[in-house]
């Protein structure tokens, strides 16, 4: 089953266009990733899906039913659960408060296949049983990035999106993000993946999409992505690499 796909996205600001008729899709319990340089459009992309901005002209389905023109919040109570790239975490409230707000909105969703409790999502990203009581404004950049996941995992998705999670953080920081996100990947949950660095991209997903100057201009199947070369060679030819 697929569960989300855009047919002929067109999405912008104002007047102004950045999303030429976009093609994806994500099927149930797949990871894919939309690579490409800054400026390409990847996260106008995500924006789009979530409602965060009107989509110009086409389609955005969700399990097959057209949601491009419900705002954001009903997209979410479908099951869409974004991380952006700017986290927006409650930064006055500690960890663990913040994690038990999306706890309580995510228990609303009944009888979803992915249930994380706070608990689990403490296994998931361990330093945060001994920040559980920190103000989030405190912490590192990467442990708010963490943060963030648990955070969207609390909220029960089917689909959990995440804009460029590895951007600006520590090497040790992005095999921690790594790994969570491969242990998602593991238990089938559909991921979402917008990335620069191909090579954390090709380490959390089965396939991807290279987003160029608003367009989709290549599709990666998993024989390519599964190649030693592919990193390399994307990083030349789409990347600036």
């Amino acid at each position: 089953m697929t569960v989300l796909s855009t047919r002929q996205l067109c999405a912008g600001y104002g007047s102004v266009p950045v999303l030429f008729d976009v093609d994806i899709d994500v099927k149930e319990g797949e990871s894919v990733s939309i690579i490409g340089t800054n400026g390409a459009g990847k996260s106008t992309l995500v924006r789009a899906i979530c409602g965060l901005i009107p989509c110009m002209k086409g389609r955005i389905l969700k399990d097959n039913l057209p949601i491009e023109k419900l705002p954001a919040h009903r997209r979410a109570d479908l099951g869409i659960a974004v991380v952006l790239e700017g986290r927006h975490l409650f930064g006055e409230l500690s960890v663990e408060s913040n994690l038990r707000l999306a706890e309580a909105k995510g228990a609303e969703r009944t009888g979803t296949r992915f249930e994380y409790s706070v608990d689990e999502v403490l296994d998931l990203f361990p330093f945060m049983r001994s920040r559980r009581t920190a103000a989030v404004e405190v912490l590192s950049g990467g442990e708010q990035q963490m943060v963030a996941i648990g955070r969207a995992l609390l909220l029960r998705p089917e689909l959990l999106i995440l804009d460029e999670p590895s951007t600006g953080l520590a090497p040790k920081v992005v095999r921690d993000i790594v790994r969570v996100i491969s242990a998602l990947r593991d238990r089938g949950m559909s991921l979402l993946l917008i990335e620069q660095n191909v090579a954390v991209a090709a380490a959390s997903s089965d396939r991807a999409y290279v987003l160029s100057v608003g367009k989709i201009v290549d599709t990666i199947g998993p024989e390519r992505w599964n190649s030693a070369s592919t990193a390399e060679a994307l990083a030349k030819t789409y990347l600036g690499g």
